[in-house]
């Protein structure tokens, strides 16, 4: 169970627009929280401005209730509760860092990344790396996008923990003010994977855009992407779910429809004609679908999941198939 004063002091580890997001939900509900960025120039210019120099630009914050640092060991020391909002690709070159004993802290994921190289769950490193207790970790999940949390649009988040209710108080702190709604529940590896393949889902959903398919056929694509995502979840994580729940479904639509989506947006690069290099040049932001769709693929080899959408993306990506031929194959596929 929970203790009395969860989630207590919380950070916020990461500086890009989803941290920045979910520390201006945060500050709404809190007097004041600390903040982890890796640069000391970036920390400068948010003081001197009162805004991230770099991401959700005309967010305004009061500073002096935001403790910054450039010292994960400092921010990790001080805090109860560690929100993780690092990009995966770069995840481990920041808490590889943590010499600070966390284990017995609360670490809450909002990457919606899988750890590279050893294919690993944030929830499982954090475990393993850190000794961090199962049901001191949680997940943040959406339909959400960044960009509509900062304009103070309705937003409604998916908290998962094994333990229900930390999930549910976690959701009140972070979800306390107007517009922000929270769903608790115990399906976490089911949400961690889930917000990985949406982002696979939608870069295959921007290709087809940019290679001007139609709403016809983008429509059929995320209705069997849906699909997949739900046998993989029952290979992977096999537990009584419903796939038309917003963290899953939800998730899925906004990112694969949303102008706000990068991994729509870099598949659309590919569709147009971008060679998959110079899209990931033309990015502002990572596209964490990149990633996703090379660790999917090697967690399927021992599932044998039957996932053409997901199995396409990977192959433009990595094997330098031409998009037109990729999809042509999975067109007749749809049903």
């Amino acid at each position: 169970m929970t203790t009395n004063n969860f989630p207590g002091r919380v950070a916020v580890m990461g500086g890009g627009s989803w941290a920045t997001a979910l520390a201006k939900l945060l500050l709404k509900n809190v007097d004041s929280i600390l903040w982890y960025m890796r640069r000391e120039d970036r920390i400068d210019e948010f003081k001197r401005l009162g805004h991230n120099p770099a991401y959700l630009t005309d967010v305004p914050f009061d500073v002096n209730r935001i403790e910054f640092s450039a010292d994960i060991n400092q921010v990790a020391t001080e805090a109860d509760t560690l929100l993780l909002v690092m990009p995966s690709p770069y995840f481990k070159s920041h808490v590889d860092k943590l010499t600070a004993d966390i284990s017995q802290k609360y670490v809450v994921s909002a990457v919606k990344g899988i750890v590279p190289d050893g294919n690993v769950l944030i929830t499982d490193y954090m475990h393993e790396r850190f000794g961090v207790a199962s049901d001191h970790m949680l997940v943040v999940s959406g339909p959400c996008h960044a960009e509509e949390v900062a304009l103070e649009r309705p937003s409604y988040l998916t908290i998962g923990c094994h333990d229900i209710d930390a999930a549910t108080l976690f959701g009140q702190r972070l979800c306390g003010a107007k517009n922000c709604h929270f769903i608790p529940t115990t399906d976490v590896d089911g949400v961690e994977y889930a917000g990985v393949m949406k982002n696979i889902y939608a870069i295959a959903a921007g290709i087809v855009h940019g290679m001007k398919k139609g709403d016809n056929f983008l429509a059929m694509l995320v209705s069997n992407a849906i699909r997949e995502m739900q046998g993989f979840l029952d290979a992977v994580s096999p537990r009584p779910r419903q796939i038309c729940d917003s963290v899953y479904l939800g998730d899925l639509l906004v990112t694969a429809y949303s102008r706000f989506s990068r991994n729509h947006n870099f598949g659309s690069m590919i569709g147009k004609g971008y060679s998959v290099k110079a899209a990931k040049m033309e990015m502002e932001q990572t596209a964490e679908g990149y990633y996703g769709a090379k660790c999917i693929h090697e967690i399927n080899a021992s599932h044998q999941v039957d996932m053409p959408i997901a199995e396409a993306v990977y192959d433009i990506l990595y094997r330098r198939v031409r998009p037109e031929y990729a999809i042509s194959r999975i067109a007749d596929k749809l049903t």
